[in-house]
This record gives structure tokens, sequence and C-alpha cells, in this order.
């Protein structure tokens, strides 16, 4: 692939159509030739969508050619994880009961990035129905990271993150139900963010629909900013959607952060990371306090781990889902989803809905905690990128296939937004992310501190080794 546009970002890629340097056609074989390059050694889509990108990239030229307004996404490639519906084509969610399955109607963060001129090459990877923070599943086989074929990018936007960190698309739409965004974004180096719950509206409706978000993931904060920007829009289909005004991400990039305070809990007050990530995780949080933030470590936020309140809802959404295929032929999945599953459907509804409750409350005490500050900031996981084919890191025994990223999920029961900024690497070559939680309705934060931290300590000129 050219090296001239491998690696350049959205807004450089846009700046360069809009101004006819580079056509959108000529842009998507750039990208194509880059997937198919990399996509052996990785293993990043199950379905290529090559024809009908083409059409809208041609779309895309002549409303360039014409002297049409351009959209935010002009004619820039990008991928869809296979949760989420893309109309006409295969929507697998990563389970063999539903590989051949075909889907009515685009999502609305789909309808929106082609209303903006994006152009969808394909759909990314994904474990099974996302049940796992992992990247494999019956229907694609394993994921790869690109910064060492032998660990997994994470998931379960696994090959979505893969191909970004690759510079596949300058960025991709992952789905975030228990970190499924920032969990691979912290495994590969990239920036990834879960707006607050239900500003980028879903339909069809999810298997989770109170966990699950839609969410960007870049190479860079003002390529999230951007995509996140151009998916927001109200949609009626989705009843939790955030109506109202989109805010200014893109601006808010360019926001102070002095005076900024944010809380710094190395552990939450349970999770229990390896010693050399907290030490880089910190190291990044001395940053914002040279940047003028006022940082105060606070070690416990919560009084235990909320891991059964999320399993009590994710589970027994998908289980759910899938109880027919449990039932009569549960050969058909992942045997480790399908142990959780059964779990999950063992719950009377007295015990489920104590859950529920008890979601409420935790919910209040996290909001309680943020009066006091404007983010919070945490590792995104106790531990660095381990090999493909387990499904818990060998670092923590004991850990369930959950409860290993213990960061991420309290943030899917609360709904509030939370990102994953590149902040270093292990010894061993391997990226660390730090996670970053707002306010309610409150993204704008993020984007400030993340665009600061990063125009600080940037990261997006750090390639993977893959050839």
């Amino acid at each position: 692939m050219t090296g001239e546009l491998l690696y350049k970002s959205a807004i450089e890629l846009r700046e360069l159509v809009v101004s006819k340097a580079v056509s959108p056609v000529e842009l998507l074989e750039h990208s194509l030739a880059r997937r198919d390059e990399v996509d052996p050694a990785l293993n990043c889509f199950v379905t290529r969508m090559d024809d009908s990108a083409f059409d809208y990239a041609k779309a895309a030229e002549r409303a360039i050619m014409e002297g049409e307004e351009p959209g935010l996404l002009h004619g820039l490639p990008i991928s869809i994880k296979d949760l989420i519906a893309v109309g006409g084509v295969r929507l697998t969610f990563g389970s063999k009961p539903m590989e051949n399955n075909i889907a009515a109607v685009d999502a609305p963060s789909v309808r929106q990035a082609r209303r903006q001129g994006a152009v969808v090459i394909g759909k990314s990877t994904t474990s099974e129905f996302g049940c796992k923070p992992v990247g494999d599943s019956l229907v694609s086989g394993i994921t790869r990271n690109p910064w060492n074929l032998k660990k997994t990018p994470g998931g379960s936007s696994c090959g979505a993150v893969a191909s970004v960190a690759t510079g596949v698309t300058p960025f991709a739409l992952g789905t975030d139900g228990g970190g499924s965004v920032r969990i691979p974004c912290s495994l590969t180096g990239l920036f990834g963010i879960k707006a607050h719950f239900g500003r980028v509206p879903i339909f069809p409706v999810s298997a989770t629909p109170t966990l699950a978000h839609v969410g960007p993931i870049a190479r860079t904060v003002r390529d999230a900013a951007l995509l996140l920007s151009a998916v927001s829009e109200y949609d009626r289909r989705d009843p939790f959607a955030v109506a109202g005004e989109i805010p200014d991400f893109l601006g808010a990039c360019d926001l102070p952060v002095q005076g900024m305070r944010i809380a710094w809990s190395p552990t939450l007050g349970y999770a229990e990371p390896l010693p050399e990530i907290v030490g880089i995780c910190e190291k990044a949080v001395r940053v914002f306090e040279e940047l003028g933030c006022i940082v105060d470590e606070v070690e416990t936020v919560m009084d235990g781990d909320p891991s059964d309140m999320w399993m009590a809802e994710f589970y027994a959404g998908v289980g759910t889902r899938l109880k027919d295929v449990l039932t009569n032929s549960p050969d058909q999945l992942d045997p480790a989803v399908a142990d959780v599953l059964d779990g999950a459907l063992d719950q009377t509804l007295e015990e489920y809905y104590t859950q529920v409750f008890r979601r409420y409350e935790f919910r209040e005490r996290l909001r309680q905690f943020l009066e006091s500050y404007d983010l919070l900031v945490t590792p995104t996981l106790p531990v660095a990128a381990f090999d493909v084919g387990l499904n818990t890191p060998p670092e923590l025994p004991g850990a369930n296939i959950i409860s290993w990223v213990a960061y991420t999920y309290p943030f899917n029961l609360t709904g509030n937004p939370g990102a994953s900024l590149p902040v270093g690497f292990t010894g061993d070559g391997l990226p660390v992310g730090l996670q970053v939680i707002s306010r309610a309705i409150s993204e704008v934060d993020i984007f400030r501190a993340a665009a600061a931290f990063e125009a600080a300590r940037p990261w997006a000129d750090r390639i993977p080794p893959i050839v």
C-alpha cells in the first residue's frame, strides 16, 4: 500500500478528499489493498463488502466533483463490528446459529455514518454475542494482536481494533456492553470511547439493551470525536436514545484542562492489577498534573466488585436470546459462553430483580462520588495482552470469563461515558491503556483531557510490527 496514505488520520484523509487531492475510490482501493495485506495474519473481517463499498465510494466522488456539501466522514473507509446491523448483509453476532442471518435494515449508527459519506468496507470479527473479552468465535476463528501475533487483541471488538491498528481504516465502529471498545483498545494501543448510554442509538434491539453502547475506535482522539459526532443523531426507535443538541466533541479537544479535578484510583477498591500496569498508569496520571489538573489518589471508589450485577443482566439477556439453542443444540455455542449463559438463566425472578435494584443504588453512589471530580481515571485493564486461545489471563488465577476485566463493566452498569487512551508499553512491548470516566452526559470532559494528554504524549506514531 502506498506509504503516503497509510496511517494518515481520518481528519487528514477527509481534507485530501474534500480538496480533490485523493478520490474516495482511490482511498478505498488503498484501504482494501492494506486489508488484503494484513488480514491473512490477523483475521479481522468475517464479511467483506467490496462491491457495495465501491458503489458508495463512487457516489462520494460524484458528490465532490459536482460541488455538493461533503459530509463529516466523506469518502472515508470504515468497518462495522458484526454485532451492528448493516442492511442486506450478514449479521452473525459471532454465533454459529446466526451464521446465515441477514440484517433487514442499517443500524442508526451505520445509517448516520453513511449519510455523512462513510464507505463501509466490511463487518469486523467479534466473540459470540460479545460474551467474551477476547477475540475468537466459532464463526470466524481467532483474531490476533498486531503487536504480537501470539497474543489476543482483546474483545469483543477484536477485528475492529486489529484492523485500525494496522491502518486498514482510520477508524471503526465497535460495541461496548461491558468494556468491548475499551478493552481491545487498551490491548492494541488505540483510543476508544463509549459515550453516555443512549448517545449513539441502537436498533434493532440488542440482546443486552440496558448495557449496550456503540462507540468509535480510532488511532487519534480527534478521529474518534469526528466519528462520534457523525453517529450520535437521535433516533426514535431506541427508547433510551439521548435527545437534544449533540455536543461539539471536536471543539472539546481544544479546551483547556487546567484546574480539572481528577480522581486516580489504581484498583477501584477491589481490582488486582499487575504492578507494571499500575506503574505505567501512574506515570500517565502525573502528566495530567503537569498539565495543571488537580489529581487525588482514591483507593476505594466502590464497596466491592459489581461483576455479579453485570453478569446477572448481560448473560441473562444473551441467554434468553439463545435459550432454544442452549436447550436443543448447545454444541453450536462456544463452550465458555454456554457455561455462563446456563448459570445466568438459573437465577430466580427475585434474584434477578435484587440485582436490578442494587444496580440503581450502585449508579447513585458513583454519581455522588463524581460530584467532587470532573473525571475518574483507572487502568483500563489489570494486565496486558495474553496468549490467544485463552479466555482469562494466566497472571490472574481464579478470574472468570468476565471478572478479569475488572475496571470496565462497572461503567456499563452506570451508563457513564468512558474511554481508554494509550499511555505506554510493557517491557515486552505490549500496549497499556488508561481508562477515563466522566460524569453523566459529559463526554466533552473526556475529549478535552484525552486530547491534552495526546498532545503532551503523542502515540499515533507508534506502529505495530506486523508487516
